[in-house]
């Protein structure tokens, strides 16, 4: 099963990548030249979802919540994707409107923060984390 930019959300993709909101707009002019040091995709797909941002190397997902995330079944619908995302590996970040317009260094800082976390330094150094964290065996 493929779970990464199904054919069938191509349309919308291409619609909300066109039609982006202005906090979305500006919080892409900083991400797109790997300025956190990952390479991010803007209303990239995972399953049925697609994701306002999507770093792979990173497995973080970025999404900016408008007006309409804050009613209760928005909210349930939000933790329940986080969820889904998070069984396939994935971070999910998420950030006001307000936020990114107020405040775009903080949130720059935490992006900059999930992605440089030293769990992923096996990752960068090309090693699986098991191996890296298990001693070497002196015997052989």
């Amino acid at each position: 099963m493929k779970i990464r930019n199904k054919k069938g959300l191509k349309i919308l993709r291409a619609y909300f990548r066109r039609n982006m909101p202005e906090p979305e707009s500006v919080l892409w002019k900083v991400l797109r030249h790997k300025s956190v040091g990952v390479k991010f995709r803007r209303q990239f797909s995972v399953q049925n979802y697609v994701l306002d941002f999507y770093s792979p190397e990173a497995k973080l997902a970025i999404e900016i919540d408008g007006d309409s995330h804050f009613n209760s079944q928005a909210r349930i619908k939000d933790g329940d994707r986080d969820k889904e995302l998070k069984k396939l590996g994935i971070t999910t970040l998420r950030f006001t409107n307000a936020e990114v317009v107020k405040s775009l260094k903080g949130v720059f800082d935490r992006i900059q923060e999930k992605v440089s976390t030293p769990l992923d330094l096996p990752l960068i150094m090309g090693k699986k984390t098991k191996e890296y964290d298990q001693p070497k065996n002196k015997t052989q």
